[in-house]
């Protein structure tokens, strides 16, 4: 039997798009608390299935798959601007395509306005009729208001008008970097993306006994399985190592691995990996928010992800990637080194390089480094910045790293950072190798 949450979800899931919805609403009419009613609309918010605008309410928007997610809903932008909306509210989950900038005469302006744009202009109320006509919503900068007839038409035609203090280029900004990080987000690969479905997972119920997992194995050839309560809801993992030596008879319940780690869809397969190395796991349960199976994942899903992300090119940069491209390789003495320009960019507000930086330099070339020596996927397990100066802008360092000692499975590596011969930085990283 599902959950009062589970049955909210499934209820504002099944909203027609536009609608409106409230704790009160929700709470009334499945008859929960509104405690209860407001935690699921967060969640439901979480998911992407509405979106909360001050002074206007929670509004039912329209889920946007992956390869969609860099276009944004009216109602985003309200939200990204800090704006206020003044009329059109029942548009504000329709989803532009395209915004344009109103600097130019209006007969101008109208040849680059269409359905589903957003039209960023000033205290234009010709601009601004005009526009909502052409199927266009309307972002009034500058804070101001525009005529009632205007907000009419807005409400007629399920348009939004939105007004915000702020100016065009600061608004045209946000709402760019907005969409930016949205396009970095979707680079991100997460365990939905990759990870086996409930349908083509096998597991098993607390109810049966060893034998059924000999005759499971014999039949699938796997020898790893989450086990399940009458709810469909984890209650441990059962492997070749819990179960040998143990009688037939055995109820699985008493030999599985109980609490075991899980993951959720929306969890990062950098970080699943990180679980699954240190933890030596080979297979980790994916679940919902209410603990109930929804797939698995498994060590090799993972690993073919992560050498998958490194041949990707990256839409959205981020950071890493900055100083990934402008990290470059030389030789010294017939030993590898690394060469990075400290530009404005990277340095803190007194103009020497930030330790963020420093920290992303250091590891990325160890990284590098111990590729070229084991070959292998890398995670990088501790690392101990001992001896650092301040690097000023536009300096040209050079970064020396040394394996210390190396295993089959780790090695030690120490970082030597030097500015025109000058020693500026040590650490020391632990990084472990993953297997395949």
């Amino acid at each position: 039997m599902s959950t009062k949450h589970e049955q909210i979800i499934r209820h504002i899931d099944g909203l027609p798009v536009g609608e409106k919805i409230s704790v009160r609403q929700i709470a009334k009419v499945l008859n929960v608390s509104e405690g209860t009613a407001y935690r699921a609309i967060k969640d439901a918010e979480n998911r992407g299935y509405v979106s909360t605008i001050e002074r206007v309410g929670t509004i039912r928007i329209e889920r946007k798959k992956k390869e969609n997610i860099e276009k944004l809903t009216f109602a985003e932008v309200v939200n990204i601007i800090d704006g206020q909306v003044l009329g059109g509210k029942a548009g504000l989950h329709k989803t532009l395509n395209k915004f344009v900038i109103g600097a130019m005469k209006l007969d101008a302006m109208m040849r680059y306005t269409g359905p589903g744009n957003l039209l960023i202009v000033g205290n234009r109320t010709k601009a601004h009729e005009y526009a909502l006509k052409a199927g266009a919503a309307v972002l009034i900068t500058g804070g101001f208001d525009t005529e009632d007839h205007v907000k009419q038409l807005a409400n007629q035609l399920e348009l939004p008008i939105i007004s915000t203090s702020y100016d065009t280029f600061t608004v045209a900004t946000m709402i760019n970097r907005a969409i930016y990080d949205q396009l970095i987000k979707k680079e991100i690969v997460l365990v939905e993306d990759i990870f086996i479905p409930l349908e083509k997972t096998i597991s098993m119920s607390t109810t049966e006994k060893v034998a059924d997992w000999y005759a499971l194995k014999e039949k699938t050839d796997h020898s790893r399985f989450p086990v399940v309560d009458a709810n469909g809801r984890v209650q441990g993992m059962v492997t070749g190592k819990d179960v040998i030596g143990q009688d037939p008879n055995l109820g699985i319940e008493k030999v599985m691995t109980k609490n075991p780690i899980t993951a959720s869809q929306k969890t990062s397969v950098a970080s699943v990996a990180h679980m699954m190395i240190w933890e030596a796991i080979e297979v980790l349960p994916v679940v919902d928010n209410q603990q109930k199976l929804v797939g698995i994942i498994s060590r090799q899903d993972v690993l073919k992800a992560l050498q998958m992300i490194q041949r990707q090119p990256q839409v959205g940069e981020t950071l890493d990637d900055t100083v990934s491209k402008q990290l470059s390789s030389g030789k010294q003495g017939g030993e590898t080194t690394f060469q990075f320009e400290v530009t404005p960019q990277m340095t803190s507000q007194l103009g020497t390089i930030s330790n963020g930086v420093f920290t992303s330099i250091v590891a990325e070339s160890a990284n590098r480094f111990f590729r070229l020596k084991k070959k292998g996927e890398l995670a990088v397990e501790s690392m101990t910045i001992y001896f650092l100066k301040p690097v000023q802008m536009d300096s040209m360092i050079e970064i020396i790293p040394k394996i210390l000692e190396s295993g089959r499975k780790y090695g030690k590596v120490d970082v030597e950072v030097y500015n025109n011969g000058e020693i500026v930085g040590k650490a020391l990283m632990m990084c472990r190798l993953i297997d395949k």
